[in-house]
């Protein structure tokens, strides 16, 4: 009887065994155990690429805001020519800083506006300089008073590209510098910095002599000073 009773147990393993191995109702969940680190891998590396062109577009479109609207915005005056304003300034930085959102752009980056303009003797000069943000990055392309005198200085704008005020203008170079901020992990693209230019010629009769500001009213954005 115990010889029947151990044939027995192990006729009913081997039959248990059997059936285990003919089984595949579990297959899917052991299949999608085995891919999902890799899916979930590459939906992760999708998300941040994503995520870092859309940063790029958004950095692009904000620096071609502050030249479109520094370019156009100044008190209107019927007896004189328009005058550009330190509170126009403050505006089109507000503005971007709007257009910007959650990006924490003055937090991690810098804009810089400048007027590039054409001096007494003819060549380019950048007049006035403006800035804002917390990140000390300059100005790739000069810094206010560059070309004051002479024909030197080319331009503002990469070498062979440079931007060029004509007699009687003055062009709006806007400038921003952005630290990007990873949403799933820098190991991924790392935290590049993103900077894109974009220049504008004044839309309308401006008056040059400078950029104003009555009675002191409204704050300078000093390129000296690195806030938000």
């Amino acid at each position: 009887m115990p010889n029947a009773s151990v044939k027995h147990g192990w006729s009913r393993a081997r039959a248990f065994t059997a059936r285990l191995w003919r089984c595949r109702s579990a297959v899917a969940y052991i299949e999608f155990a085995y891919t999902l680190p890799p899916v979930l891998a590459m939906g992760l590396y999708g998300v941040e690429a994503t995520n870092l062109a859309m940063t790029h577009m958004r950095v692009s479109q904000i620096a071609l805001a502050i030249a479109d609207n520094s370019s156009r915005v100044g008190l209107d005056n019927a007896m004189a020519l328009t005058q550009f304003r330190e509170s126009d300034v403050n505006d089109t930085f507000m503005g971007a800083k709007l257009q910007a959102g959650t990006m924490k752009l003055t937090e991690r980056g810098r804009i810089i506006l400048s007027s590039l303009n054409v001096n007494a003797d003819g060549g380019q000069w950048i007049q006035w300089q403006r800035c804002l943000g917390q990140r000390k990055y300059d100005s790739s392309y000069g810094k206010q008073g560059d070309g004051a005198t002479g024909t030197s200085f080319p331009g503002m704008g990469p070498t062979g590209k440079q931007v060029k005020a004509p007699e009687g203008n003055a062009a709006m170079f806007a400038e921003v510098t952005y630290q990007y901020e990873p949403i799933v992990s820098a190991d991924l693209f790392g935290e590049p910095l993103i900077r894109y230019t974009a220049t504008f010629l004044v839309r309308d009769e401006r008056d040059l002599n400078g950029i104003f500001n009555p009675n002191n009213e409204a704050p300078v954005a000093s390129c000296s000073t690195y806030s938000s």
